[in-house]
C-alpha cells in the first residue's frame, strides 16, 4: 500500500526564506516577547540586523563555515536570531533541549564537535560550567543575558557589539550574498534524539530538508499575513523549529510564550489566530473543561452535558459531510453560546486552527474540540523527516488519522505494517553513526519510521510504535497506545504506562491526577497523611481500578490488563524514564520499577 502527496517543492534554503520574508513583509511584530509585564514588538529589520552581527561575531570569534555552535535557552527571540545568524553564516546549530540534565550534556557536545554554545539563564550556564572541562571542542560560551553571567564567555550584546564593529555596506551585502550562496544539501542543524535506550543520535538536516517541508506544509495548513501564533513548544525540538519557520515565510507574527505555565495567560493576552501543541496541552484542557463543568451545580452539569451531546451529533453531521439543518442547527447555536463560547474565550476568541503534532492525539478529544467550534489539525512526522508526513486539512480532515500525505513525501506501508516515507525531507543521515544511518535509511532511499500504520482513502493512521508492540508470553500482539490514550481522557488519571511484554498479562503503572483523587477522597471522608498512605488504601484502590475497568470497557480479553499500580511520583526525565518531548521510555520505566511490576505477577501462574 503506498500514497503520495503532490510535485516535490523546488529546492532551496533556510537561509532564502529568512530573506525573503524580511524583503516581503518588514513587519513591525514579526516576533514578540513579554518582559516586566509587557508584550514587545521585534521588526523584521532588528531580526535581520541582530542576525547579521550575530554571524560577523562568531566569525570574529574565530568560528568559521561548517562549525557546530549550539543552543541551549528557552524560547524568545534571541533563540530565532541566534539559529538564524547562525544559519546565514554556514555554521550548523545544535539545538538543546533546556530540560535536559547537565549529565547528558557532553555526549552532545562532543559528539557534535560544537565549538560555541548559546545559553539563556545562568541556570543553563551552571550546567555548562559543571561540564565544560568534559567538552575540548568547546570554546565559547555566550549568554543571551544583557549582563554578565558566571561561567560566560561573553553575552549576547557582547557579540552583537563585534559583529557591529565588522559592519560596512560591503560587508553587509556579502553577508546577504554568502547566506543565498549556502547550498541546499549544506547541514543545517543537528537535532540528538532521545531513543528509548542508548546514547542520543544526531539527526542531519539540511537546508532542503527544512525548505522543502516548510514549502510542503505551506500548501496544506492555512497560514497568512494576518495570523498570530503563539510559541511555546520547545524550539529544540524539530516541530516547533519548522513550525517557526512556516510562520517566518508567511509573515505570521509569532509571540513567544513566557514558559508552559503561562500559557492560559499569555493566550488571553496575544489571542492567537494559530497555535501548535502536542496532546498534552489539549487533554489538560479536555480535563479542565470537564472539572469546570462538573464543579458546578445541577442546572451548571445539565446544561453542559446537553450542549455535549446535541455539538456530538452536530460534529457527526459534519464530519459526515452533510451541512445541520433544523432543530440540531438551532440547538448547535444555543450550545456555542451557552458552553463552548467560553472555550473560545479562553484561547483568545480568534483561534483560527490548532495543530497537533509530536505524540498521538486521543480521536475523543480531538472530537470534542471539532464540536466545540475549536479544529485541531492533527499531522503526524519524525524529527528525521523535518519533520511532517502527513496532516491534516481544513478541506481534507479526518478525526483518527494524521492526514494525508504532504507535497514531495511518498509513503508505503512494508509487510508488517511499518510506515515507510521517502522525500527530499528525510535526513542525510545521523552524524557519525553509518551503522545506524545504512538501518534507517534502506538502499532505495526509504526511511524506517519505526512507527505502525495502516493508509485508507489516502489517509494516514497510525496504530502504534513498532518497537513499543507488546508480544505477551502467550504470544498476543498488543498496542500500548491506544488504550494508555483512552485512560488519559479520564480525570482521576495523569500519566499511564502499560507493561507486558514476554509476561502473562499486561499490567498498569497509574500516576493518578491527585487534585482529582483526594478532592474524591475527601468527599468520602477518607483520612490520609500522605499520598504513599492515600494510594494503600483498599477504597481508592477500588476507585481506581473501576476507572480502569470503565474507561477500557470493549478490548479483547489479551488486551485488558490484569492489575494495576498506583504511583505515588509522575515519571521523570532526570531518571530517564521520559524523553525530553515528554514521549515514555517504556524499557527504561520497565527496569525502574522492577520490584513494583514483580509484585503484580506474584500470583501469575
Amino acid at each position: 500500500m503506498q500514497a503520495s502527496g503532490g510535485p516535490r517543492p523546488a529546492p532551496g534554503t533556510v537561509n532564502q526564506i529568512f530573506l525573503d520574508a524580511i524583503d516581503r513583509f518588514q513587519k513591525p511584530d514579526a516576533l514578540q516577547y513579554k518582559a516586566a509585564g509587557t508584550w514587545h514588538p521585534l521588526s523584521h529589520a532588528t531580526i535581520e540586523e541582530r542576525a547579521r552581527r550575530v554571524t560577523l561575531g562568531l566569525r570574529a570569534l574565530g568560528v568559521q563555515r561548517g562549525d557546530r555552535v549550539a543552543i541551549l535557552a528557552e524560547n524568545s527571540p534571541w533563540w530565532a536570531i541566534a539559529d538564524y545568524g547562525c544559519l546565514m553564516g554556514g555554521f550548523a546549530d545544535v539545538p538543546i533541549y533546556p530540560t535536559l540534565p547537565a549529565e547528558q550534556i557532553p555526549h552532545i557536545l562532543n559528539d557534535s564537535g560544537a565549538v560555541a554554545i548559546f545559553v539563556s539563564t545562568a541556570a543553563q550556564a551552571a550546567k555548562i560550567a559543571t561540564i565544560r572541562d568534559r567538552c575540548p571542542a568547546l570554546r565559547q560560551v555566550i549568554s543571551f543575558a544583557d549582563e554578565a553571567i558566571a561561567g560566560c564567555d561573553l553575552t549576547m550584546r557582547d557579540l552583537v557589539e563585534r559583529g557591529q564593529a565588522d559592519e560596512s555596506p560591503d560587508t553587509i551585502a556579502a553577508w546577504r550574498a554568502e547566506g543565498l550562496a549556502v547550498p541546499p544539501d549544506a547541514l543545517a542543524t543537528l537535532i540528538y534524539t532521545s531513543g528509548t535506550t542508548g546514547n542520543p543520535k544526531g539527526v542531519m538536516l539540511t537546508h532542503d530538508n527544512l525548505h522543502s517541508n516548510v514549502a510542503a506544509s505551506r500548501s496544506k495548513i492555512p497560514f497568512t499575513g494576518k495570523d498570530v501564533m503563539l510559541s511555546f513548544l520547545p524550539l529544540s525540538h524539530i516541530f516547533e523549529r519548522m513550525v517557526d519557520y512556516l510562520a517566518w515565510a508567511t509573515g505570521t507574527s509569532v509571540a513567544y510564550a513566557e514558559s508552559i505555565d503561562t500559557v492560559p495567560i499569555n493566550m488571553a493576552e496575544i489571542r492567537p489566530t494559530l497555535m501548535c501543541a502536542v496532546p498534552r496541552l489539549y487533554e489538560k484542557m479536555y480535563s479542565r473543561v470537564f472539572e469546570n463543568a462538573l464543579a458546578g451545580g445541577a442546572i451548571k452539569k445539565r446544561i453542559f452535558f446537553w450542549a455535549r451531546a446535541v455539538a456530538d451529533r452536530w460534529a457527526d453531521e459534519k464530519l459526515a459531510g452533510r451541512e445541520p439543518r433544523g432543530p440540531l442547527a438551532w440547538q448547535y447555536a444555543i450550545a456555542l453560546k451557552l458552553v463552548f463560547s467560553k472555550l473560545q474565550q479562553r484561547t483568545g476568541g480568534r483561534l483560527r486552527y490548532f495543530v497537533s503534532g509530536g505524540a498521538p492525539l486521543s480521536p475523543e478529544i480531538n472530537k470534542f474540540f471539532y464540536a466545540a467550534g475549536l479544529v485541531i489539525l492533527e499531522g503526524y512526522g519524525l524529527t528525521e523527516t523535518s519533520p511532517v508526513i502527513a496532516v491534516n486539512t481544513p478541506e481534507h480532515f479526518r478525526i483518527g488519522s494524521v492526514g494525508r500525505i504532504v507535497d514531495g513525501v511518498e509513503v508505503r506501508i512494508a509487510e508488517d505494517g511499518e510506515i515507510l516515507t521517502r522525500g527530499p525531507n528525510v535526513m542525510r543521515g545521523y552524524y557519525n553513526a553509518p551503522e545506524a544511518t545504512a538501518e534507517a535509511i534502506d538502499a532505495d532511499g526509504w526511511f524506517h519510521t519505526g512507527d505502525i500504520g495502516a493508509l485508507e482513502d489516502g489517509y494516514l493512521r497510525i496504530t502504534d510504535r513498532k518497537k513499543d508492540l507488546i508480544v505477551t508470553a502467550g504470544g498476543k500482539n498488543i498496542a500500548p497506545q491506544p488504550i494508555e490514550n483512552r485512560l488519559k481522557t479520564n480525570k482521576y488519571i495523569a500519566e499511564v504506562v502499560m507493561i507486558g511484554d514476554r509476561r502473562p498479562y499486561p499490567v498498569l503503572l497509574i500516576v493518578p491526577n491527585f487534585d482529582h483523587l483526594e478532592t474524591w477522597a475527601a468527599r468520602k471522608n477518607i483520612l490520609w497523611t500522605d499520598r504513599a498512605q492515600l494510594l494503600t488504601m483498599p477504597t481508592v484502590q477500588q476507585k481506581m481500578e473501576k476507572v480502569v475497568r470503565e474507561q477500557l470497557d470493549g478490548l479483547a480479553s489479551y488486551e485488558t490488563p490484569k492489575k494495576i499500580a498506583l504511583m505515588e511520583h509522575e515519571f521523570s526525565l532526570e531518571r530517564g524514564e521520559l524523553t525530553p518531548t515528554m514521549k515514555v521510555k517504556r524499557r527504561v520505566i520497565d527496569r525502574n520499577y522492577t520490584a513494583v511490576i514483580d509484585a503484580l505477577y506474584h500470583d501469575a501462574e
